[in-house]
């Protein structure tokens, strides 16, 4: 399933849809996963933390962003309740990575809606 461009647009992209992108993105799929950028802690990380997730804490987006990135990927960025996450997409876009896209609420809200087995903290 394609992104279309209103998709994008937001900044933000719920659980489901995300859920849904992923899914697609199987092997064996002709779609691309998004990047999914996790910029907590590493404690949060250790917490709890999503499969095939990139570890960049927010401290650290702005010196590795444009060498670890691609910015034609889309990018969902990740942390505990999603204002941080949000503080980095924007970011991400004004940068240049225009696919940048926030997971609303967070790991929490993904572990309320999705996925029980995420431990909340």
């Amino acid at each position: 399933m394609p992104d279309s461009p209103a998709s994008l647009a937001d900044p933000e992209i719920t659980p489901q849809a995300f859920l849904e992108l992923r899914s697609a993105a199987q092997p064996g799929s002709s779609a691309d996963a998004p990047v999914l950028l996790d910029v907590r802690e590493p404690w949060e990380f250790q917490a709890a933390s999503l499969p095939d997730s990139l570890l960049m804490p927010m401290g650290d987006v702005s010196s590795r962003a444009h060498a670890e990135l691609d910015p034609d990927a889309h990018i969902v960025v990740l942390c505990h309740h999603g204002q941080r996450s949000l503080s980095v997409a924007m970011w991400l876009r004004a940068q240049g990575f225009e696919r940048a896209q926030s997971l609303a609420g967070g790991i929490d809200g993904w572990s309320r809606t999705i996925d029980p087995t995420v431990p909340r903290y």
